[in-house]
């Protein structure tokens, strides 16, 4: 098979390409069940910020181990204490990352959905601490990390960047042109944005946002809950040979069909589980409200509740401020849960920290798993 590094930009959806084989109808019907009970599942969950916030640090760390940026579960929530004298450059690269996945899902609320180039525009600055745009010039090529062979050039002059980006962007929200459905089209749209490759680094943590704001754009999620990296992360070579496949093979209907297949798989898998790990965050806030009411009910509250969830690693601090209560009185909050056994105390030179370890557990269930293949 002829390598195509300079590969042809397709208009979208792709001419000529059967996307509802039986195949695919079937999966598409297993993705849709999982992502509505996901949806469902999230709503229960009172304070959806709770939600966002432990789940894209999840989906941050796994998005940034598929580009090698490895850093641990209690790095990472150290590191959200803002008490460490030193972070990793891995953990501040997943702290970015949380921060322009919820940055692109705020400004998708305040645009009634739109989901623009200025949006990803502001992800990438976001993400990589720049204020470039899209790229101007060439350089972007990509490279088997293995062997170093060149395997894809994307487009090299600014302003084919410029053009396919603009024309990415009527795709994506301009659903009444497209009889597709949603879940197929952010297979597609995920595609056509790696090939396009706009930014001079970040494009497969920007594509992964990509796809999980545009679920939530279509209405499939009310949140970006989707925990998608960690099926791409287990399934790595199967992911880069599909997306690199459709450049490859001519004609590529067949190529086309395995890549969208694939993302099914990944979202009705990762939908399972996230709809598991958010079952599991919902009993383990059930019991820990029983406990509040029945070993301190003196300090019951659902702002405290709702602290103990949002921050899994929580400080006197943040405390005071979610429960606008003094310092003192919030230390004392800290404290009395553990001397109840509900958090654990720790230090780390003169600052206390506080751990909710039944939901740190949770979170960190089938953390590392090895990469199968389909």
């Amino acid at each position: 098979m002829a390598l195509q590094a300079n590969y042809d930009i397709p208009e979208l959806p792709p001419a000529a390409v059967d996307l509802q084989t039986p195949n695919l109808l079937k999966a598409l019907i297993s993705a849709h069940r999982h992502l509505a009970e996901l949806k469902g599942c999230a709503g229960s969950i009172p304070n959806q910020g709770i939600l966002i916030n432990t789940l894209a640090l999840q989906e941050a760390k796994a998005s940034s181990e598929v580009e090698s940026y490895v850093t641990t579960q209690d790095e990472l929530f150290q590191a959200d204490l803002h008490i460490a004298e030193w972070i990793s450059p891995a953990a501040k690269e997943v702290s970015r990352y949380r921060a322009a996945l919820t940055h692109g899902f705020e400004r998708m609320q305040q645009q009634q959905g739109l989901l623009s180039n200025g949006t990803l525009i502001a992800l990438f600055q976001l993400l990589k601490t720049s204020n470039e745009c899209f790229r101007t010039q060439g350089g972007t090529v990509l490279k088997n990390e293995h062997t170093g062979a060149t395997v894809f050039i994307p487009p090299q002059d600014g302003a084919d960047v410029q053009r396919h980006m603009e024309a990415l962007e009527r795709f994506i929200n301009g659903d009444a042109a497209c009889g597709l459905d949603p879940i197929i089209k952010m297979a597609l749209i995920h595609h056509q944005f790696e090939s396009i490759h706009p930014f001079s680094d970040g494009n497969g943590r920007i594509g992964r946002i990509l796809c999980v704001l545009y679920l939530v754009q279509a209405g499939l999620l009310d949140a970006p809950v989707l925990y998608l990296s960690r099926y791409i992360n287990q399934h790595k070579n199967d992911y880069y040979r599909l997306l690199q496949a459709v450049r490859d093979e001519v004609p590529n209907e067949a190529a086309w069909q395995r890549w969208v297949a694939f993302m099914l798989q990944a979202v009705a898998e990762t939908a399972q589980q996230t709809v598991q790990l958010v079952g599991g965050m919902r009993e383990l806030m059930a019991e820990t409200k029983r406990r509040l009411r029945t070993d301190v009910p003196k300090l019951y509250s659902q702002d405290l509740l709702n602290n103990l969830f949002r921050n899994p690693y929580t400080r006197i601090e943040f405390v005071r401020r979610d429960l606008d209560v003094t310092r003192q009185t919030a230390a004392r909050y800290l404290r009395q849960l553990a001397e109840a056994g509900l958090v654990e105390e720790h230090s780390q030179g003169k600052h206390l920290y506080f751990i909710n370890t039944p939901l740190v557990q949770l979170l960190m269930q089938g953390e590392s798993k090895n990469e199968t293949s389909l």
